[in-house]
């Protein structure tokens, strides 16, 4: 009974030391892991989402050598009546209007201020779009309509063996993933574990194997469709999507920081929604849009291919929210009225004959309500009125 006893104890020792040395080799993954499954907690999320760089890795954005670009001030105006109520409930934490390029409101809420670097979630759709249209201007790429596997052949095994560019810059693919929030064990939330955990999102994407429609058929948001785009570019290129895009877009528009974009396990960008900056340089990218891809003197993304990814193309449902490539526009939009969109309440909204850019950010764990995205729009438009 004691040489039992005795290796019995031997062996929890084991365990112990085992768990142990486990849990040092990993700890920096094990950290990532639970800052992750509290990140969207009520008491934590407004933090989390100026220091994303606590739950995952990341390589930097220089804004490059140039002088920061400044907007030069207009007159300030007032905010439309319900403003302030609608900042208290969709927990916004920044509100930034520009008319004409000149900046008429700015303010910051929550405890964040204008140094913060927010995460930018779906918003970053949006910038691939627009170095998508670079490349494609470049040559790297032939045409949209090529097969993805055409420059990501990694794919040809996978759901989007049939798909083309277009299809995925039109979120159009078919290909089946669950962007439940929401749901613990749904894709979205098991890719945010390949993050946190150092894995691969190739390797993630690869292993996608069902769809619902043919390509080019249905339109359904499915972000996994942007870390195919970011692949193209890669595989057209030769070259790392934060290394392009810094040169490309980032450094002409005279940003005041150094951005990040959250990456995977490899460090490939996290090019769905991965993006962080101030929301001063989230407002410069969207005055340059504004202004049909030229910003400060330089034409940075040609115009064409501005007004392409802005124009509603996707196959999406009549009366519902129209989609571009990678851009959105209300379901009852203005001529040249589109936005960039992320959960919890990211937007750059431009209304192009007006020129207005407005940008917020947020922390509002209720954006999936009923409505909400729709009461957003249209107090982006009572704000335009007061232009």
């Amino acid at each position: 009974m004691r040489r039992v006893i005795r290796v019995f104890v031997r062996v929890i020792v084991v365990l112990v030391v085992l768990v142990a040395a486990l849990a040092l080799w990993k700890r920096e993954e094990i950290k990532r892991l639970l800052v992750v499954n509290s990140l969207f907690d009520a008491e934590k999320i407004v933090a989390n989402f100026s220091s994303m760089e606590a739950a995952f890795l990341k390589t930097d954005l220089p804004k490059g050598d140039g002088a920061t670009y400044v907007f030069p001030k207009g007159e300030p105006i007032a905010l439309p009546d319900g403003a302030d109520q609608w900042i208290k409930d969709r927990s916004v934490t920044s509100l930034l209007v520009l008319k004409d390029g000149a900046l008429r409101y700015e303010e910051y809420f929550l405890g964040t201020t204008a140094e913060d670097r927010r995460i930018s979630w779906s918003v970053a759709k949006s910038y691939l779009s627009a170095l998508f249209g670079v490349v494609l201007a470049e040559g790297a790429i032939a045409s949209i309509d090529d097969p993805v596997i055409k420059y990501a052949p990694e794919l040809a095994e996978s759901a989007y063996r049939d798909a083309t560019v277009r299809n995925v810059l039109n979120m159009a693919s078919g290909v089946e993933f669950d962007e439940d929030y929401l749901d613990f064990n749904s894709d979205i939330n098991r890719m945010g574990r390949v993050l946190a955990l150092g894995q691969k999102m190739d390797d993630f994407t690869a292993s996608i194997d069902s769809s619902f429609a043919p390509p080019g058929v249905a339109w359904q948001y499915v972000s996994i469709d942007t870390h195919v785009i970011g692949m193209v570019i890669r595989g057209a290129t030769g070259r790392p999507i934060a290394e392009l895009l810094s040169e490309k877009i980032l450094a002409p528009l005279g940003m005041e920081q150094d951005g990040y974009y959250v990456t995977d396990g490899v460090g490939v960008a996290f090019v769905l929604g991965g993006l962080n900056f101030t929301t001063r340089d989230y407002a410069r990218f969207g005055q340059m849009i504004a202004n049909d891809g030229a910003f400060n003197g330089t034409q940075i993304v040609p115009a064409d291919w501005i007004a392409a990814s802005t124009t509603p193309s996707a196959p999406t449902d009549p009366g519902n929210q129209q989609y571009g490539f990678q851009w959105w526009m209300p379901e009852d939009a203005r001529p040249g009225e589109y936005f960039a969109r992320g959960i919890y309440g990211q937007y750059i909204y431009i209304d192009h004959p007006r020129n207005i850019v407005i940008v917020t950010n947020g922390a509002d764990r209720g954006f999936r309500n009923a409505g909400v995205n729709s009461s957003n729009i249209e107090m982006f438009r009572a704000i335009a009125e007061n232009l």
